[in-house]
């Protein structure tokens, strides 16, 4: 609780409310509160339930320390999540704006970031957003650029071939810390952050609710190694059904050979066979994949800012 005790820095709380922490239970809630913002604001839902589960139930985060819900009466109508040392997320329901809330929010993320001793925290928003509109104002930068990007519905993917002596196939459950190594070794290679733990990796993948096996494949080396990996799921939201790649990743020693192209052409097709129309993934400026996710026939969909501001 005094992760959001009554603090002199902070603006007062917008009259009418109340601020709790979040409970694993309120993973209904926040899904819906974080969906109607992104109907409002970008058109479309690109969050699940399950994304928010995944994220909780890392057994390095303390969702009651880290989180803040503001209610009017009994009902969640906004949020802030500290969700990493410097990136945390924040949604306010359309009917709510206009009230401050956004603002008071974004002070006490800055507080409590600031608190566990993070010089810069942010957020990604939509570009030209309510979200992206307030932080400009308070003076946040963009630290950078992300893309959604999709393969649309109905585009004939064309094969791409593993070179000789490598092969793709479901991951099991003896490759788990290889490819826990392979994709948080390849994403360390741009992204400023500590490695990420393989209890904490695991929550999020294999642990995510609805994990099945096909969601992990892996291309295996000559040598038999794991030479990359790709994760995905597929989303089941109301106006659409369609594969979402969350992870994918080659070694550096096996770059160069199209194993990502042949991962991620492997993803799509096994996606389809679920029952996904389309394809789906985000990447952003730090990775220089967009070239990459372009040559397999994906077109930019929509584009995000990671704000930030520095706090000290």
């Amino acid at each position: 609780m005094s992760a959001i005790s009554d603090q002199p820095e902070l603006p007062p709380l917008p009259e009418g409310l109340s601020i709790r922490p979040l409970r694993i239970d309120d993973s209904r809630a926040v899904y819906e509160l974080m969906a109607a913002q992104e109907l409002h604001d970008i058109g479309s839902v690109e969050i699940e339930e399950e994304d928010l589960i995944a994220e909780w139930q890392r057994p390095s985060y303390d969702l009651g320390a880290s989180t803040v819900a503001v209610l009017e009466g009994d009902r969640i109508v906004a949020y802030a999540d500290l969700i990493a040392p410097e990136r945390y997320d924040v949604a306010v329901h359309p009917e709510a704006r206009g009230r401050g809330i956004g603002t008071w929010l974004a002070a006490w993320i800055r507080d409590l970031a600031a608190r566990r001793g993070a010089r810069i925290v942010g957020m990604p928003v939509p570009e030209g957003s309510a979200g992206d509109r307030l932080l400009t104002g308070l003076g946040y930068h963009v630290r950078w650029t992300s893309w959604v990007l999709r393969l649309p519905e109905g585009r004939v993917i064309e094969d791409r071939p593993l070179p000789e002596g490598y092969a793709l196939r479901e991951a099991t459950e003896s490759d788990r810390e290889q490819v826990w190594h392979v994709i948080e070794d390849a994403f360390l290679e741009w992204s400023d952050r500590e490695k990420q733990t393989f209890d904490d990796f695991a929550a999020e993948v294999w642990q995510r609710p609805g994990f099945e096996p096909w969601n992990l494949q892996v291309v295996v080396g000559p040598n038999g190694a794991i030479a990359g990996a790709i994760f995905t799921t597929v989303t089941n939201l109301e106006a659409r059904k369609e594969t979402y790649v969350s992870r994918v990743a080659v070694h550096k020693d096996h770059r160069n050979r199209g194993l990502a192209q042949s991962l991620l052409v492997a993803a799509f097709a096994i996606g389809r066979a679920h029952g996904a129309a389309g394809s789906c993934l985000s990447t952003d400026s730090r990775t220089g994949a967009l070239a990459l996710y372009e040559k397999v026939g994906m077109v930019a969909d929509a584009v995000w800012l990671h704000r930030a501001t520095h706090l000290v």
